[in-house]
């Protein structure tokens, strides 16, 4: 009944979050739907200390799918992973409920710690393509990592982090749950926020500068 049930779940986690998928029997095909079966499957070996085994069923999900879980990952329900192809979630990374992660996500460590080396992900999380989350840190229940973004440092609850390295950039907005808006693309941009206010300063700059009379220029550039 436990399989079951789960396979029922993963089923309709897909087919809500996936616009593309037509009919139920696809859901099998999933490099997701797959590779997440196989981690169930390791981590149960894996907590009873059959290592070997569910290190090599973990690899052999690894080459089907693209998708690399590592057996010692803890992983709540409702995990989602779109295409996935290039996904790394590493040993002592724990993932909460309802998390959508996108292809080439890395939830990987720095290379420097002991122990717990890989980042906690809370509820209702979504981290865009190619964001990479390194280190042993939290990222806070229903926040927004964009594509691309590199984060190496805590996020708070409801927030969106964007850029290299990852800025928070709104915070405690209306709590929306990322699952189901999906939205990788409109999100804030810190560098085009920096951009303008440099250019309103130049501006007012300039305008301070049209405001000094011709005579006074002499004086301005007068050696001392």
């Amino acid at each position: 009944m436990g399989l079951i049930k789960f396979i029922k779940d993963e089923i309709k986690v897909i087919k809500e979050r996936d616009p593309a998928i037509k009919t139920t029997s696809e859901v099998f095909l999933y490099p997701s739907f797959r590779a997440i079966m196989k981690y169930r499957l390791s981590h149960w070996l894996f907590i009873r200390k059959h290592y070997f085994l569910a290190r090599w069923i973990s690899q052999r999900a690894v080459r089907k799918t693209g998708i690399e879980i590592h057996p010692g990952a803890t992983i709540g329900k409702n995990l989602f992973i779109d295409h996935g192809y290039g996904v790394v979630i590493g040993e002592t990374c724990e993932i909460g409920d309802n998390v959508t992660l996108y292809q080439g996500v890395t939830l990987g460590g720095t290379g420097k710690e002991h122990g717990k080396r890989h980042p906690t992900i809370g509820n209702n999380v979504m981290i865009s393509a190619g964001a990479k989350i390194l280190g042993s840190f939290k990222v806070g229940d229903n926040s927004r990592i964009g594509a691309g973004s590199v984060v190496l440092n805590e996020v708070p609850p409801n927030c969106t982090v964007v850029g290299i390295p990852g800025r928070v950039v709104r915070r405690n907005n209306q709590k929306v749950c990322p699952c189901k808006t999906l939205d990788q693309i409109h999100l804030p941009d810190p560098v085009k926020m920096e951009m303008c206010k440099l250019l309103t300063r130049i501006e007012v700059l300039e305008q301070k500068v049209d405001e000094i009379p011709p005579e006074d220029y002499f004086h301005l550039f007068k050696k001392k």
